[in-house]
């Protein structure tokens, strides 16, 4: 179904916690997939499902991303995929990452014949990890594939220029690609806010690109916000259950999946419910 690609700009923090606080609450089939070229952290930070992994409690390094491009050297097919990934305590399906930068040097002709498999997976949606994008990244063979571009950012005045920068940037990297979208991690406190703010930023900085002309402009949209909320991802290190359910980052997380499957589906992304006060 779709390809999400989840990314961040310079110092933006916590894309892997939003990945996996959306697959948890994803509300259909859904892979994780660690994409980041700096090297992923799944395998130190989450245990595997003991009943899947031959009883280990951990994550193995050798079968991901790295197992699967062996493979894909000699042509990769969407029922491929299945055979490199694992899951989690609680029943996520994750595609584990390399784990240092240097593993993806040799990984550049990877991105764009796995963003294609992702697409063919049938009835399940893929979350791809990106991690931090740089200018000219080869990860954006990936993007250019994708449904959506998902950014997220804090609601800072350094994160929020550099996120501005990043829209320019992908506006003429991603010409006539996917649509861009946005997600502030935000205090509870000031959720609304916070939205609110960054949400103007975009809007006058899509209107100053249109203004020049020249260069298409893709959709960018802000989707709601996920809740800054330390005691939740660390949870999330755990064993999911009542606990990690009634966090702020996991009710957050609902609202933002539901904006999701809506906006890739077609529909209008859904109001962002949470607001001062409703938690």
């Amino acid at each position: 179904m779709a390809l999400i690609a989840l990314a961040a700009d310079k110092g933006a923090p916590g894309v892997t916690t939003a990945a996996v606080a959306l697959g948890a609450v994803w509300p259909r089939p859904v892979l994780v997939a660690e994409c980041d070229q700096a090297g992923g952290d799944l395998v130190y930070r989450l245990p595997a499902d003991p009943a899947t992994s031959d009883g280990s409690a951990m994550l193995n390094p050798s079968r991901g991303l790295l197992s699967l491009a062996a493979t894909a050297r000699r042509g990769l097919r969407p029922d491929q995929i299945a055979e490199h990934c694992q899951r989690l305590v609680g029943g996520l399906d994750v595609l584990v990452g390399i784990t240092s930068a240097e593993q993806a040097q040799g990984m550049t002709w990877l991105w764009s014949p796995l963003a294609r498999a992702f697409r063919g997976l049938g009835e399940v949606d893929v979350l791809a990890d990106c991690g931090r994008l740089g200018a000219g990244s080869p990860l954006n063979e990936l993007l250019r594939e994708a449904d959506m571009v998902v950014l997220f950012t804090r609601a800072t005045l350094e994160q929020v220029a550099h996120l501005r920068e990043r829209v320019v940037a992908l506006t003429g990297e991603l010409r006539g690609g996917p649509p861009l979208g946005v997600v502030v991690l935000a205090d509870p406190r000031d959720f609304r806010a916070s939205i609110a703010e960054v949400d103007r930023i975009l809007t006058g900085t899509r209107q100053r690109l249109e203004a020049r002309g020249g260069v298409p402009t893709p959709p960018v949209s802000v989707l709601g916000g996920l809740a800054l909320d330390p005691k939740g991802a660390e949870l999330l290190s755990g064993q999911w259950g009542g606990r990690l359910d009634r966090t702020l980052l996991i009710r957050s997380a609902r609202e933002v999946a539901t904006a999701l499957t809506a906006r890739v589906d077609g529909g209008p992304a859904a109001e962002p419910m949470l607001a001062e006060g409703r938690f």
